[in-house]
């Protein structure tokens, strides 16, 4: 209560009754060495997150990442690689001093040490200077970071035939497929192989697509009546016409979908 002024209320003491204009300090005594939060370097921070996301999403547009098929459970030579973002960890267990009994230190050890040095490079390197020759330790901890990075990935990524595997590991959009479903053999899919291949022979958890499928005919046949890798023998149950219609469907559905 203040005599003739009458009663002010706040909702929190730490808020001033009394409104501040939002005008930056002057920080003229001091040129050259810090300068206001807002706006001045804010806008500077923006302006460079700005400028990286553009040029970010046009590479991505340029070359976009390539997707690869449903894994096959069943294809013992097909070898997973990591995202390239992964890449240069990939390849850092392929060296000797980080692989086989020496994992843990490929795994956790090293990139332990390598992202724990980059947080603490601010407060290992605390000059006053923003100047890249003015902040020698922190400038060079993350130089040296990037460039193994890039060196990592790069060796990595050389060795494969991205191209080729990209067209092999191709996935086929269920979209793109057509079906005839009026197709006699369709029947007997459905009573014999849809429950584990799916509706649109694209496979599922339990089972590979058989859209794609390398096999002729005469495997196909084989496969449905012998089964192979986790599929066990006997899964189709039908006569050898019954058979024959079953293969001749699968096998045109592959014709329809190259």
């Amino acid at each position: 209560m203040h005599k003739g002024k009458g009663m002010k209320f706040v909702g929190d003491s730490r808020i001033s009754a009394e409104r501040k204009p939002n005008i930056p300090k002057d920080y003229s005594e001091y040129p050259g060495r810090t300068e206001a939060f807002w706006p001045n370097f804010l806008l500077k921070e923006w302006l460079v997150g700005a400028v990286f996301l553009v040029g970010f999403l046009s590479l991505t547009v340029a070359h976009p990442s390539p997707l690869e098929g449903m894994a096959d459970p069943t294809n013992a030579a097909y070898i997973p690689l990591p995202d390239w973002y992964f890449l240069f960890l990939y390849q850092l267990l392929k060296y000797e001093f980080a692989s086989g009994t020496f994992s843990l230190i490929g795994i956790i050890v090293l990139p332990g040490l390598a992202f724990g040095a980059l947080l603490l490079a601010p407060f290992l390197d605390q000059g006053p200077g923003r100047r890249p020759h003015q902040r020698p330790v922190a400038v060079g901890m993350m130089l040296l970071g990037l460039a193994a990075v890039m060196w990592l990935t790069y060796e990595s990524s050389s060795h494969v035939d991205w191209e080729t595997r990209a067209e092999a590991n191709k996935p086929i959009p269920p979209s793109a497929i057509e079906i005839d479903k009026e197709d006699p053999g369709y029947a007997i899919y459905e009573g014999n192989c849809m429950s584990c291949h799916g509706e649109d022979l694209t496979g599922g958890p339990a089972a590979p697509a058989l859209i794609g499928t390398e096999h002729s005919a005469e495997e196909i046949a084989k496969i449905a009546q012998e089964g192979i890798g986790s599929m066990p023998p006997d899964q189709f149950q039908g006569t050898d016409e019954e058979l024959k219609q079953l293969v001749d469907f699968i096998v045109s559905v592959n014709e329809g979908a190259e």
